[in-house]
Order: C-alpha cells, then structure tokens, then sequence
C-alpha cells in the first residue's frame, strides 16, 4: 500500500489551482463532476485532492484541519527559491528558516491558513 492523496478543503477551485501550480506543484486532474470537481495537484509523487468547502461545517475548518498544529511538510531542494515561490504566490512565513537535525525548516501558512514545514533535508 501506499497513500496516494490527501484531501485539503478549500474556498474555490481555482484560487486553490492557481496558488499550488505558481509554488511548484503539477494540475493532475481538474474533471467536472456536476455539482463539484474532481481536483488534484501533485508535488512529486503525492496528491492533494483540492476540495470545495460544501456547507458551513466544512467551509469552518477552512484554514485549520489540522487543529492548528502543522499537518503537511513540503520537501525541497531548493530552499530560499521555493520560499520565494510561495511567497509570491500569496503564503506567508512565520519564522524565519531555522536549522534542525533533519534539515533546514521554516513553517509557512497557505492563503487560507494551513500551516505547512518547508524543510530541505540535511
């Protein structure tokens, strides 16, 4: 087995679209499904399945699905281009990039609030 996606809930498909392709990630799928859409970009070999917030319990975890806590960490090989990349493209750092046994690391938040580790492995 392998875990093949996560799902990331957010505002609007496109938005969503636009940021993860401008940082690096590759459009997958983008599949009209009637009421929603089948989303998913890809940054190696994992997915993230971009979902539309459908109603107001999901539209209020926006943001915080992972209880505020980091809940996605983003490899790199290339630090301060991606941290550009993500910047420019409308994320926000909350640190500046520290050294740790494993690598350099900095954590970020995404346009909706996410908290994500940029980490270039040691």
């Amino acid at each position: 087995m392998r875990l093949g996606a996560v799902a990331l809930i957010v505002p609007d498909y496109d938005p969503a679209i636009a940021f993860f392709t401008a940082i690096g990630f590759t459009l997958t799928a983008d599949e009209d499904q009637g009421r929603k859409r089948w989303v998913t970009v890809a940054a190696g070999a994992t997915r993230l399945v971009l979902a539309r917030a459908d109603g107001a319990a999901q539209r209020a975890v926006i943001g915080q699905q992972f209880a505020g806590r980091v809940g996605l960490f983003l490899e790199t090989g290339d630090f301060d281009g991606d941290a550009a990349r993500i910047v420019a493209a409308g994320g926000r750092f909350e640190e500046v990039p520290r050294r740790e046994s494993y690598g350099r690391v900095a954590v970020w938040r995404d346009p909706w609030g996410n908290r994500w580790d940029l980490i270039q492995p040691a």
